[in-house]
């Protein structure tokens, strides 16, 4: 496996973990409000970019740095504000966010180099 294909495996994952996260957190794990909240929406923005990662699209990859960063924004005002599982779920959200940001621009990288 070439670099450029496992960056892009391990960051369309990082994603597929975000978005099941961010839905699960919102609806059932630690929501707003019982029985969920709006909030669940957060989700569609990655939902938005989620064909283009999957397919390896390189503007996809390099716009999704910008927009991962709201977040990871998230994350962290959360893990500082909320308390409990809440919490918890924010600090996995961090570590997501991370992770693929990371693994996004690896990926960018390594397909440069291919194709030079």
């Amino acid at each position: 496996m070439t670099r450029s294909r496992g960056t892009h495996l391990a960051a369309a994952g990082m994603l597929l973990m975000l978005i099941l996260l961010c839905f699960a957190w919102e609806l059932w794990l630690a929501p707003l409000r019982p029985g969920g909240s709006w909030l669940a929406l957060k989700v569609l923005p990655l939902l938005w970019i989620a064909p283009g990662i999957a397919r390896g699209r390189l503007y996809t990859f390099r716009a999704s740095t910008m927009l991962i960063l709201v977040y990871f924004a998230e994350g962290t005002v959360r893990a500082y504000s909320d308390l409990g599982m809440s919490s918890m779920l924010a600090l996995a959200e961090i570590a997501l966010t991370s992770l693929f940001f990371v693994l996004a621009i690896a990926h960018v990288r390594a397909s440069r180099a291919v194709r030079s």
